[in-house]
This record gives C-alpha cells, sequence and structure tokens, in this order.
C-alpha cells in the first residue's frame, strides 16, 4: 500500500510540475518578446544576443545579462526553456529584460574564442578583452533597448561567472550589481583543471575534447567529445597512462595544447588569474557559490577574498558572499534540500532565489528596499548542524585558529589528537586510490560528500580520527595541513581529506525533509567534509618546482578551500592522507619531472612516512567557531 502511495504521489507531482511549468511556459509566449541582435564591438566583431522583453511598455525595465561561451540556444523564434523551467521566470514576470549572449569566438558569435582571455594590463591599452566586449555590449543594449530604465545587473555560473567577472571590471556606468557564482577564477590554484598544481585529468579531457575542438565559422552546435566506449572511468584513465599518451586524441584542441606547455604557474596562468580584475570592480557583488562544489568551489571562495582586499584600497561598493549545500550550480535548479546519501533539512535553493539574489537585483536595478538581510551581510550554510547563518565577516571574528595533531603515539583522548594505528604506507601508481567507490564513468558530483570507508580500507591510506565528541565543533574558514614526511622519491603529491563520522546508530527520519525518502544506511557514514590534493614539488613556490629530499625530512604545506561544517555531537573528526586520488587528478610519476612529457618509465612506488613527533609534528589547522 506504502508502495502504491508513494507512486500516486510521484505522479501527482509530477503533473503538477508540468502543469506549472506549461502555464509557465504560455505566460511567456502571451507577455514576452524574444529578439535576436548582433551587437557589434569596437573592433568590428559581432557578437550574437538574445533578448527576452516584456511586451508591456507601460513602464521601464531593467536588463540582467548572461554572456556564456554555452550557447544562447535555441536560435530562431523559439524561446529557451531557461526562461520558463527555472526561477529566471519570477524576473521576467517581474519586468526584466533578460538578456543572453554568445561571447566571442562561441557558437554564433563572430571573431576568436579565447579561454580564459587575460585582462588588459590597463583600460587605456588598445585591444579587446572580455570587459571591453562587455562594455560595448551594455552600451549598445541600453541605447536600443528603448523600454529598458537604463540599469544594468549581471550574472553567470561557472564559465559564465568568469565573464560576470569580467563585466563587472568594465566599468561601464549603466552596470550597477554583478553576481559572479561559482566563477572560473584561477584554473591552476584550484578551479576546474587543476588544484594546486595536480591536473585534473577526468574533468579536463572529458570538457576539451569537445569544448576545446576549433570551431572556423559561427554555427548554432557544438562539437561531440571523445568517446569513451568504457563504462569504467578508472579502467580508462589507468589504460592511458602519461598525460603524453593523451596528445593524440587531443591533437586539435589548441587550449589543451598550451595546457601541456605550461606545467608550471607561470605568467601565462598569472595573467589569466579573473583576481587581477578585482582592483577594477566599482559595483556592487553578490558572489555565491557551494560548499560542495566539485568544479569551481575555490573560485566563489578566493574571488571573495581578492575583491574584500580591494575594498580596503578604494573599492566603496559592498561585497557579499553566499555559501550553500550546493554541488556545481546547485542554487539555481531543484530544492538543494540534499546530495547523494546527505540530506541538509531544507529547501536551500529556494531560499537563497528568493530571499537572496533576487531582492539583491531588486535593489540595485529596480530600487526595491531590502527586507530580507541587511546589504553587508554575508549567508553561510552549516552542513552537520544544517542552519544559514548570517555573518559581516569572513570567516567570521568569532573563529579562533585550532590545531589537531595527527599521531599513532597514545596521546590524551581529546578531540585535538587524531589518532592513526599507522604513519607508513606505499604509493604504487599501477594501483592508485580512486577518488569515488564503484564503477562508473562520468566524474560525479556527489563525490564531495561521499561515504569514504571504502578509502579508509585500503593500506596506502593513513587514517586518524578521534573519540567520539562530547560537544559539538563547528569549522568555519579556510583548512592548513601541515605535514611532515620522509620519502624515498623525488616527487609526490599528498591529499588530504577531512570526514565527518557519523554514529553507527544514526539514521535520518524517513522523510527528514522536503517530502524525499531516504533509505541509504547511514549509520558509521564517513562523510567527506573537505579535500584536496598538493602536487610536493611545488611546496616551497609553484614556479619554481624542486625535488623532495629522500635522505632527510620534508615539509608539505598547503591550504585546503574553506569549510562551512558542524561536527555534531557523538560523531567523530576524521583525517584521511594518500598520495593519489585518481583518475579525478593525474598520476604523479614520483619521480622529479615535467609531469606532461614523461614516460612510462618515470613512473616508480614511493614509501611516504608521515612524522608526528617533536619538532616534525603533522598537523591540520582549522579555523573553530566558538
Amino acid at each position: 500500500m506504502k508502495k502504491w502511495s508513494c507512486l500516486l504521489f510521484l505522479v501527482y507531482f509530477q503533473s503538477i510540475l508540468a502543469q506549472t511549468v506549461s502555464e509557465d511556459s504560455l505566460w511567456l509566449l502571451q507577455h514576452v518578446i524574444k529578439t535576436e541582435y548582433t551587437i557589434p564591438m569596437r573592433d568590428g566583431v559581432k557578437l550574437f544576443t538574445s533578448v527576452y522583453e516584456p511586451q508591456s511598455k507601460t513602464q521601464e525595465h531593467p536588463i540582467l545579462l548572461v554572456r556564456t561561451p554555452y550557447s544562447c540556444a535555441p536560435y530562431g523564434t523559439l524561446m529557451s526553456p531557461r526562461m520558463y523551467k527555472s526561477y529566471w521566470i519570477s524576473y521576467l514576470k517581474d519586468g526584466y529584460i533578460i538578456v543572453m549572449q554568445d561571447v566571442r569566438g562561441c557558437y554564433m558569435s563572430e571573431g576568436k574564442f579565447v579561454n580564459v582571455r587575460p585582462l588588459k594590463a590597463s583600460v587605456t591599452d588598445p585591444g579587446i578583452d572580455e570587459s571591453t566586449d562587455a562594455y560595448d555590449s551594455i552600451d549598445w543594449l541600453i541605447k536600443h533597448l528603448k523600454s529598458s530604465n537604463k540599469k544594468v545587473g549581471v550574472f553567470g555560473i561557472s564559465y559564465p561567472g568568469f565573464y560576470a567577472t569580467m563585466t563587472a571590471a568594465c566599468g561601464h556606468p549603466a552596470l550597477k550589481a554583478a553576481s559572479p557564482q561559482a566563477p572560473v577564477t584561477d584554473w591552476f590554484m584550484g578551479d576546474d583543471f587543476h588544484h594546486l598544481g595536480a591536473f585534473a585529468l577526468m574533468d579536463g579531457f572529458s570538457f576539451f575534447s569537445s569544448f576545446g575542438k576549433p570551431r572556423p565559422i559561427p554555427r548554432p552546435y557544438g562539437r561531440p567529445g571523445f568517446l569513451i566506449k568504457s563504462p569504467d572511468n578508472y579502467a580508462f584513465y589507468l589504460r592511458q597512462g602519461p598525460l603524453k599518451n593523451y596528445r593524440q586524441m587531443m591533437d586539435s584542441v589548441e587550449f589543451w595544447n598550451e595546457v601541456m606547455s605550461h606545467p608550471d604557474y607561470d605568467d601565462w596562468w598569472k595573467q589569466r588569474d579573473a583576481r587581477r580584475a578585482a582592483p577594477r570592480i566599482k559595483i556592487p557583488l553578490l558572489i555565491v557559490g557551494g560548499t560542495l562544489d566539485a568544479e569551481d568551489c575555490f573560485g566563489a571562495w578566493n574571488l571573495f577574498r581578492a575583491c574584500k582586499s580591494s575594498l580596503k584600497t578604494g573599492l566603496s561598493a559592498p561585497v557579499r558572499l553566499i555559501m550553500g549545500p550546493w554541488y556545481h550550480g546547485g542554487w539555481s535548479r531543484g530544492e538543494g534540500s540534499f546530495l547523494g546519501a546527505v540530506r541538509f533539512g531544507a529547501k536551500t535553493s529556494q531560499h537563497y532565489q528568493q530571499n537572496i539574489v533576487k531582492p539583491f537585483f531588486d535593489y540595485y536595478l529596480k530600487e526595491k528596499p531590502i527586507k530580507t538581510t541587511p546589504l553587508t551581510n554575508h549567508w553561510i550554510f552549516f552542513t552537520g548542524s544544517n542552519a544559514w547563518r548570517q555573518t559581516t565577516e569572513w570567516p567570521p571574528k568569532a573563529s579562533k585558529p585550532i590545531q589537531y595533531r595527527l599521531s599513532t603515539l597514545p596521546f590524551d583522548s581529546s578531540r585535538y589528537s587524531l589518532q592513526g594505528a599507522r604513519d607508513t604506507y606505499i604509493s604504487d601508481p599501477e594501483h592508485p586510490v580512486p577518488y569515488a567507490d564503484g564503477i562508473h564513468l562520468n566524474r560525479t558530483r556527489e563525490y564531495m560528500i561521499d561515504d569514504q570507508r571504502f578509502a579508509n580500507r585500503r593500506s596506502d591510506v593513513l587514517s586518524f580520527k578521534c573519540a567520539p565528541l562530547k560537544d559539538s565543533v563547528s569549522w568555519a574558514g579556510p583548512l592548513k595541513a601541515k605535514l611532515w614526511i620522509k620519502t624515498n622519491c623525488s616527487d609526490c603529491d599528498m591529499v588530504v581529506k577531512i570526514i565527518d563520522v557519523f554514529p553507527d546508530d544514526f539514521k535520518y527520519d524517513s522523510n527528514y525533509c522536503c517530502g524525499t525518502k531516504h533509505d541509504n544506511p547511514m549509520g558509521g557514514y564517513q562523510m567527506l567534509v573537505r579535500a584536496e590534493i598538493m602536487r610536493a614539488k611545488y611546496r616551497t613556490s609553484f614556479s619554481n618546482p624542486i625535488p623532495l629530499k629522500t635522505d632527510s625530512v620534508n615539509l608539505v604545506e598547503y591550504e585546503l578551500p574553506d569549510v562551512a561544517h558542524t561536527f555534531l555531537k557523538g560523531h567523530s573528526i576524521m583525517v584521511q592522507i594518500q598520495s593519489s586520488w585518481f583518475p579525478l587528478f593525474d598520476l604523479n610519476p614520483q619521480t622529479f619531472t615535467n609531469i606532461y612529457t614523461c614516460d612510462e618509465t618515470a613512473f616508480r612506488p614511493c614509501t611516504i612516512q608521515l612524522l608526528h613527533e617533536g619538532p616534525f609534528e603533522s598537523l591540520i589547522q582549522a579555523q573553530e567557531l566558538k
């Protein structure tokens, strides 16, 4: 009977959703006009632009702009489903003009596309960049859209978030507010394709095998990527071997070849760091990201820091940070009430859409007073406790640095001593540690919160855990890993994973949130909270790598992206240490070499010992919120 009830509820829910979508699409056809333009840039290149404009001319309308390399399709008379299947419909119903534009060199726009095109050194320099294209587009829109109120806002997620950052720096007087969301910020240090020098193999190959293919003329469609016939990504990437073996499959992809030619953090990479735009941004910002974003978690936290730093040097407009328990772009679709097996107890995405982002644009583009939250407040969702916190600073003033020691010695049983059974392991490139359990092809987004018991069972993973907590503990801010190691190899990767270990008897209520049934067994669940990889040869400089010393102790110290998490009473804090995370990241041959050009002969097993005594005390430093 319960099964039939669930099926009937599902059918009813889907019918209501379909009816809502049908009603919204009908409303769109009755109240919105779609017009397509080719907008000329200062160098004569024309950018294809779709404008969704209210039919009503009884009032002036603000403009919301999205610049994208992923197409503003459909082209022609058809309306984009994004306009009625997402929360964008609320903007259109409230009298906004929504503008989507194919950036230079993509889909139907003219010109040559350049990945993360560098910002010009000065606004007075000749030539073009993404900020000049944004400036010229805004200037054309406010002059030609007669029903506009001459106020423009910009937003975008992921790569469009990069373009939102560049647009925010364009300096056009009509641009009043911007919201870079999960913005691509630095593709070497932490977004998408590298983390602290380690190459994100799976995402890099799958993305650029299609997106990176040349497009000689404007066209309304993309190109397919490389067809992986195996359903097992671990086996596929392991068979390929060294990175140089991908060249045959990726030879036509210019950016892949450029990346392979720049293994270190040189000027080529530094010019592509979007944080260079921060000093030029003089408008209010709402920076949005997900604490569980598998692609651009780094970008939101660090663009925020760069812009806050610019506040001290003359930026007067407020910079707000919004971080929820979301996968990549999860705040713009779905309810945001769960990810994988973990539940958050609330419809976090709806809260953001209704109470944060729209009031932000309403205030700056329509002069509507904000009733939900002060303009200076950041909204941060803490997983574990499943609660939003508002704060005027991040990390909060009340947070203090606390050190957690990693040891196999019989320390006291306090939570500041994380104890393990072993301190030595062998990292073998022929048998790397998988990033997730099970057999699958595409990189999962749920790995950011997955159960880590599969890794805990491996001999090449060290685990350190505290006793069950007597009181809840909240971490709020960046983490630092300080690892003292002895090794017989001249290079290796160090992966640190922070894990929340649930009590053995833990379980959610069957309907913990939002009518979603939960059948996953959660007793003893080892929930990944944060993880990061560091290529050890960059431990003193990302620009000038040096080999590990095999005859003495090495310090590998680095920062992990921020966390906002509460370890509840009765839970335990665990840290796992390993030296591969495959195929999420490429294999380190564990010899000091150019990993992008070396062959199979460079790869070797490596013995790594984590030290924890006297002056060589390995530890994790967290910002603990009192």
